[in-house]
């Protein structure tokens, strides 16, 4: 006999990211995950903030579940993968590396997760999370589901 429904358990908020992953291409999906593996490495007990949204796959990191306290986020796109510091236009950018022109936010696509190891990159980053506020506890993190869109653009190119 079945158990009953709700004796079934929830999906973890891993398996939930994961099935959000799986519907990418399988190019685009092992780069995502290879940059999550480093952010996670770079940035141990910060909150990831997930949000799989009409346009893009959203993961946040920052200090907290407060989404306006987020540093970084890496968004899933059809073809491909960027990185968003989230107050990136303040950011000092000798190598003109930023890209984005609004007042608060600025991007880098990843065309690798390697893109993620070099200098340049890592001195903004490492600039970014000087100027957070609050600054993230390294023995904190979680991984949170916040909202998953009904409609969503289609996850792979036509």
């Amino acid at each position: 006999m079945p158990a009953p429904l709700s004796a079934k358990k929830a999906p973890t908020p891993q398996t939930q990211l994961d099935a959000f992953l799986d519907k990418y291409t399988p190019a685009v999906a092992t780069l995502a995950r290879a940059c999550l593996a480093k952010m996670r490495a770079r940035l141990p007990g910060a909150v990831q903030l997930v949000y799989d949204n009409y346009n893009a796959l959203v993961i946040g990191f920052g200090p907290s579940e407060r989404a306006g306290e987020a540093v970084f986020s890496i968004v899933l796109y059809p073809r491909w993968v960027t990185l968003f510091f989230l107050q990136g236009a303040g950011l000092p950018d000798p190598k003109h590396l930023l890209k984005g022109s609004g007042k608060v936010v600025r991007h880098i696509v990843l065309a690798s997760a390697a893109d993620l190891d070099q200098p340049a990159v890592q001195g903004l980053m490492a600039t970014a999370l000087k100027r957070a506020e609050p600054a993230i506890d390294p023995d904190a993190g979680s991984l949170v589901i916040r909202s998953v869109s009904a409609r969503q653009r289609p996850r792979r190119p036509a």
